[in-house]
């Protein structure tokens, strides 16, 4: 992201440096760290020296990106003098000739590790050599591991990067916003930075779809005068409560960030304005006597459930039992006025900056006493996964994916000890979180003195009892049903060394048969064979060979042989489905030229010079990414797929920006209409898509029972945009309540 330029104002660039690295100055000056300023300026100094002549893509000096990791560092994540150093040194090592030698001896072996640290992460996760970079993301994991700043300075490096995406290339922002949302928003998450997560999600979104993201911003300021009314009405009464006892506190009212919005309008397959939970309501006070904590918090739910009606299943207490990142709040969703729910977040100041800085939060505090016994539990599963690493580069990180992301339940021992899972997890999650042995010879679990299977998902508040077999051992489809990365983990470990002899026999048996036939058993046939038989790598394409579980006769290998594979599939290992749902699926695979990636590729429907793969069914006017496969064809992804996403994060250098261009009547999309059933609805539907509106209604299929009925519709049209304009009028007609594509 570098280049070097001949300075165009020397004087007015160094009032901007000095500028930039007073702001960083006076923040830490207002801070209630030590005094460290000396060491500041030093590192100040050297970083200037080092990046002395350098530019970013932007045209600005280089420095100006260390100085704003640096703000970030103290006045969002609060940190100290340690971290605003690592900040203003973190690219020295990787783009000067300064080494880990040189920091240590001018600014000691902490700063040192972290820069080092930082070091070994850069050119992203994967980049081109995705091992390597997988490797050194493990490194990363281990640095954490002793000092958590690495990755919260990694943090504001990331968020800064985000906020400046704006000067790159489309398919680097695709990409770098890719790999934003496929991993360092989780990491966010699971370390407590509520904030930074939100604004990383909002970042990447806003440059994956920007059209999608400027109307949800447009309606939530278009809302805003309403959504205050609304709030104001629904505190009013709690406000007086609050302030006859005597509670000092602030009322903030916000609003779901666009992200979450977009998240939600696309599970549901709603527009923004049938979204009713977008309001929350904070209340922070200050709190002098921790013991009282909890009280408090109490209490003020009780002002909240006096005048309204509480929503009987959205009281989340995490006052008594912290969430794994150390989030402690009490939250409860209660009606407020014209029929909306409304969060509401009770929280202390002291939860209020833990919810918002999470881990970082233990270096506010000079006497660093803050319990950071969560923080060493996730820690303790973090080495334990790098103990046992995947060997391909994306289920480990997938892997670990599984420990950032998700909501937690909190299960008891028999004994009465609390185990704290992954939501989701069952009975041999359990098992395997206890201990290691426990999980292998583990036959089912006991819960209120019935046996369940360990496939059962366990609840918050159950207490399970493994029972255990000494004859018990890992099988293949025990993976299937883990939720958690240290159970899935130990049972590939043991299946693997299980699986090597087989593996090996397989093999042979394969080039032994390919040779038979003149086939040359090279990566690309075996990635197809992969791929054909719904399988996810080629070891396991070896074992069911070794185990006669897949037969290969002539006529099937030649056939395999003569089908074009893409990159994508090998990838992903064929997830989805081969059959094309249209003919645009079908492309000329034989390219005129090499794809340019720099160049925005045009997509053409009429005479199509691209191929769609079938896991997310992409339509002209979509917000579309395409990816470069080994024939030069590029195929086509929504950028919200999920699939997609990991492509973004893992293979950047095949990724090439896209735009629409042209019609073509060749298209199918999948509507589902819901509503009340009367006499000639179905003859509304049909006339209004075949006469109307000249659709052509390719199959139809609808079910009524008890007044309600349920269609499911697919139509050729050209545009996505199509497809709304028939939602649209589908909702007009009397007693359709809902209209959505579902493809």
């Amino acid at each position: 992201m570098t280049s070097r330029n001949t300075q165009p104002d020397p004087a007015m660039e160094e009032k901007l440096v000095n500028d930039a690295f007073q702001n960083v100055l006076d923040a830490y000056l207002a801070s209630n760290h030590r005094k460290k300023v000396d060491i500041i300026k030093r590192a100040f100094r050297f970083a200037k020296e080092a990046h002395k002549g350098v530019r970013r893509r932007s045209g600005e000096p280089y420095i100006l990106h260390p100085l704003a990791v640096a703000q970030i560092v103290i006045s969002e994540l609060g940190l100290g003098s340690t971290s605003i150093c690592s900040a203003l040194l973190h690219d020295v090592i990787e783009d000067t000739e300064y080494t880990r030698e040189d920091i240590e001896y001018h600014f000691g072996p902490k700063i040192a590790s972290i820069v080092e640290g930082m070091t070994k992460i850069s050119g992203g996760i994967f980049g081109d050599k995705a091992s390597l970079q997988a490797e050194n993301f493990r490194k990363l994991l281990l640095s954490m591991s002793t000092d958590v700043r690495v990755v919260l300075v990694k943090m504001a490096d990331r968020l800064h990067n985000m906020r400046t995406l704006g000067s790159l290339r489309p398919e680097k922002q695709y990409k770098i916003a890719g790999e934003t949302l496929y991993i360092y928003a989780p990491l966010a998450h699971r370390l407590g930075l509520s904030k930074i997560k939100t604004e990383l999600e909002d970042l990447a979104f806003r440059h994956e779809h920007p059209q999608t993201y400027a109307e949800i911003m447009a309606k939530i300021t278009d809302t805003e005068s309403e959504r205050q009314a609304i709030v104001e009405e629904f505190v009013a009464p709690v406000r007086k409560r609050l302030d006859d006892a005597g509670f000092k506190y602030e009322i903030k009212a916000r609003v779901k960030s666009a992200y979450s919005i977009f998240n939600k309008m696309e599970k549901k397959k709603v527009p923004f304005e049938e979204i009713y939970d977008i309001y929350a309501v904070r209340v922070i006070f200050e709190n002098e006597d921790d013991e009282l904590e909890k009280l408090r918090c109490w209490q003020i739910y009780t002002y909240f459930t006096d005048g309204h009606l509480v929503h009987p299943d959205r009281l989340r207490d995490w006052t008594s039992t912290p969430k794994a990142n150390g989030y402690r709040a009490l939250h409860l969703t209660a009606m407020g006025p014209r029929g909306r729910w409304i969060e509401v977040q009770i929280r202390s100041q002291k939860m209020n900056e833990i919810a918002e800085l999470g881990y970082a939060a233990h270096w506010k505090y000079k006497t660093g006493q803050t319990d950071s016994a969560e923080l060493d539990k996730w820690m303790n599963t973090i080495k334990d996964i790098l103990a046992n690493p995947e060997p391909n580069a994306i289920d480990f990180l997938d892997t670990i994916k599984l420990n950032l992301f998700s909501s937690e339940i909190y299960v008891f021992t028999p004994k009465g000890d609390l185990v704290t899972l992954p939501a989701g997890s069952t009975v041999l999650d359990m098992a395997f979180s206890i201990h290691t042995d426990l999980g292998s010879h583990c036959i089912a679990g006991k819960m209120n003195h019935r046996l369940v299977p360990l496939s059962h998902q366990l609840d918050s508040g159950d207490q399970v009892e493994i029972i255990t077999s000494a004859s018990q051992t890992p099988q293949e489809e025990w993976i299937k049903f883990c939720h958690t990365a240290k159970a899935q983990n130990r049972i590939r470990a043991r299946l693997r060394r299980n699986r090597r002899s087989l593996a090996e026999r397989g093999r042979l048996l394969l080039e032994e048969t390919l040779g038979r036939e003149g086939i040359d058993a090279s990566q690309q046939i075996i990635a197809r064979m992969v791929s054909h038989y719904g399988l996810e790598n080629p070891e396991d394409l070896y074992v069911r060979l070794a185990q006669e579980e897949i037969s290969l006769s002539a006529k099937e290998l030649k056939e395999i042989n003569k089908t074009r594979s893409s990159l994508l599939s090998k990838i992903l290992r064929n997830p989805f489905s081969s059959s094309s749902r249209t003919e645009t699926a079908a492309v000329n695979t034989e390219p005129a030229q090499t794809i340019d990636r720099k160049k925005v590729f045009v997509l053409q429907p009429e005479a199509p010079n691209y191929r769609l793969d079938t896991c997310c069914s992409p339509l002209p006017g979509d917000d579309v990414v395409g990816f470069v496969d080994e024939d030069e064809t590029v195929v086509v992804h929504k950028i919200s797929c999920p699939a997609a996403m990991r492509l973004k994060s893992s293979f950047g250098t095949r990724l090439v920006a896209t735009r629409w261009k042209g019609h073509a009547d060749r298209f199918l999309a999948d509507i589902e209409i819901d509503g009340i059933d009367r006499h000639g609805i179905l003859g509304e539907i049909t006339t209004l898509l075949s006469s109307d509106m000249g659709i052509n209604i390719r199959q139809l299929n609808i079910t009524a029972h008890d007044k309600l009925f349920h269609c499911e519709l697919k139509v050729q049209i050209d545009t996505a945009e199509t497809v709304e304009n028939i939602c649209q009028a589908l909702r007009r007609i009397k007693g359709i309540k809902f209209a959505k594509r579902t493809t």
